[in-house]
């Protein structure tokens, strides 16, 4: 299992990658900087706060069936999953007394992170899609990673005016992506 955490420090947006399955290699190192650049992009240091924190997790059919179940009632595997985090940002300081923060440390306590939240894909699945549709692997990977970042950030594709500029968008970041890698 591959874990990585990674800052970019200009913009302070932070982006911990883990690869929790072990049926593919994946870059965990490419999706999170793919991860960083839709946030950039979205200027979430703008609509969120100057730091803001989201996960991306690959895991197994198993388990993104399970969370599918759990949270969806969904059955069975699927590509993404995207869980925005909750309104209330938790407060600093002790829990649960609220008290001081202890000795050697400032009096007030600094802004937290926002916390986006997390991004789930299931690399098998996006493989059996990507045959289905000729297209490699990575793409689908990148297709997924985007498509699951955006719905951190309300984006939907519920109504059709909703699915087409969140269709639009997606590909506009996905040629940023391959830009900045040097392959546009």
């Amino acid at each position: 299992m591959s874990r990585l955490r990674s800052v970019v420090p200009a913009s302070e947006l932070s982006v911990f990658g883990a690869d929790e399955q072990h049926d593919l290699p994946i870059d965990v190192a490419r999706w999170v900087r793919l991860a960083q650049l839709v946030l950039e992009r979205e200027r979430v240091d703008q609509r969120f706060g100057p730091a803001s924190e989201m996960s991306l997790i690959f895991v197994d059919e198993t388990t993104i069936a399970d969370l599918n179940e759990r949270f969806l009632g969904a059955t069975g595997p699927t590509d993404v999953l995207s869980f925005p985090m909750e309104e209330e940002v938790p407060l600093g300081g002790r829990q649960p007394d609220q008290g001081g923060r202890g000795p050697g440390s400032p009096t007030e306590p600094g802004e937290p992170p926002t916390l986006l939240g997390d991004v789930v894909v299931c690399p098998v699945v996006a493989d059996r899609q990507a045959r289905e549709r000729s297209t490699p692997l990575d793409d689908e990977l990148a297709l997924l990673v985007v498509h699951g970042v955006l719905h951190l950030l309300d984006y939907d594709h519920a109504e059709p005016e909703e699915a087409i500029a969140m269709r639009r968008r997606e590909q506009e970041l996905l040629e940023q992506f391959r830009d900045a890698e040097g392959k546009g």
